[in-house]
């Protein structure tokens, strides 16, 4: 096990490669060798440097990076942030934080904005834009320990400098195949960013809990080990009733403690074939994610969230010309005229890793999963689990489930809290054979 002896400081990407950018210094903030700033800025890069600008447009300073150190109390707020990157979801909206803030330029002429920040005091923030701030408290600490145990363990590689296979994204291509996946790791300025690619991290006014600070407190320094190594613990919205194997989502290696289970007291058996999966995705099983309460849903999902509705089981209809123009749009291949969608492997609950798409000019077998919702939707659709039917020159999707669907299901552990499951007894059900240690 890594050896932590404290908190360390982390480095989050708010803003990356934009031409521009615009926020506001509220309080004292330390620029190197130019005194205290506050107020209105901008900054933009130039000839090689960052320029900062104050809110009339005068020029501050020009150097190669900045570092404007908050002084106690200090915020600032950056603007028009994009949240929910090309999913669903997406929107922009100015956010406020803690901590130190940083501009670097890229080699490409861009800038990106950075937020050095305590694990501890990002976890806060962590734990309140990922599920509503009013969950139930078990679940809140349940949160907070498996999402301190995902950046442990990403910045213990990190520090080690281990190569692995899993280390960066990953896309293989060759005649007829794209197969690609995203990992979490291939950050090149800063530790991990603030959207879902990570782990959303949408500043301190979405701290409006008491409870989520408290669930963050007591659980200080706490995290999931498997064999005395602090794991990778992944999570998602809703799995649908059954949770997902890592190697349909990303790099092919089984992970022990990411293995497919149940998400109910009882068990369901693993999908293994195509009519299998036409029946569980059809169906309405037992599951602890299944919950139409809307005032539950309330209590734990943040307000843009709950634009989603019916995640755990939905439909999608396309004509056959519209999903050929999303095709072309997402994968930068002409099809032609539409055949056959076709499921070539599937994992435990359903979702695709390998789907064939078959058209008058061209077929191509693409994965994994994240990749096949990219492709099949002007966004993303919700989940990989889905059967296609095709009725005439429509193409009608059926599917279970939001997002990946390995690790902790969300809104499952959160239903299970409002059971009075406790942290530790939520976090044994999704990840298999693991302990919970204090690391510092």
């Amino acid at each position: 096990m890594g050896s932590v002896t404290d908190q360390p400081k982390i480095t989050v990407g708010i803003i990356d490669r934009q031409t521009e950018v615009f926020g506001r210094l509220d309080g004292e903030f330390l620029l190197e060798e130019s005194g205290s700033v506050s107020g209105g800025f901008s900054a933009k890069t130039e000839s090689g440097t960052v320029v900062l600008y104050d809110e009339v447009h005068r020029e501050i300073c020009r150097p190669k990076s900045i570092r404007l150190t908050g002084q106690k109390g200090s915020t600032f707020s950056l603007f028009n942030v994009t949240i929910g990157n090309r999913f669903h979801w997406e929107r922009t909206e100015d956010q406020t934080f803690q901590g130190d803030l940083i501009f670097l330029r890229r080699n490409d002429g861009t800038i990106t904005v950075i937020n050095e920040i305590l694990l501890e005091d990002y976890l806060k923030s962590v734990i309140s834009s990922e599920m509503s701030g009013a969950a139930p408290k078990e679940f809140l600490k349940a949160h907070a320990i498996l999402s301190r145990s995902w950046l442990l363990a990403a910045l213990d590689r990190k520090k080690k400098k281990i190569e692995t296979s899993t280390a960066v994204s990953k896309t293989t291509q060759k005649h007829g195949e794209v197969i690609c996946w995203y990992e979490r790791e291939d950050h090149d300025l800063f530790d991990v960013c603030a959207d879902d690619h990570c782990q959303r991290y949408q500043g301190i006014s979405k701290i409006a809990s008491e409870q989520a600070e408290a669930a963050v407190l007591e659980t200080r320094g706490m995290a999931i080990t498997y064999q005395d190594e602090i794991c990778d613990a992944r999570y998602s919205k809703a799995c649908g009733g059954i949770t997902e194997d890592f190697d349909t989502a990303w790099d092919n290696k089984r992970v022990p403690y990411l293995r497919s289970i149940s998400d109910t007291s009882v068990s369901h058996r693993p999908i293994t074939t195509e009519e299998e999966a036409s029946a569980w995705i059809l169906s309405n099983p037992e599951a602890y994610c299944c919950t139409k309460d809307e005032r539950l849903l309330g209590k734990i999902l943040p307000e843009f969230d709950r634009e989603t509705k019916g995640f755990f089981r939905w439909k999608i209809d396309y004509s056959r010309k519209e999903l050929e123009a999303i095709l072309r749009e997402k994968s930068g291949f002409d099809f032609g005229t539409l055949k056959e969608i076709i499921p070539l492997h599937r994992g435990p609950s359903g979702r695709i890793s390998q789907l064939s798409i078959v058209g008058s000019k061209r077929g191509v077998v693409v994965g994994k999963e994240l990749e096949i919702r990219r492709w099949l939707s002007r966004s993303h659709l919700y989940s990989s689990a889905f059967i296609v039917k095709r009725v005439a020159e429509q193409f009608i999707f059926h599917g279970a489930g939001w997002g990946h669907g390995v690790g902790l299901c969300q809104i499952g552990a959160a239903v299970m809290a409002t059971r009075g499951f406790s942290a530790e007894e939520i976090l044994n059900h999704y990840f298999t054979g693991v302990e919970i240690k204090k690391i510092y």
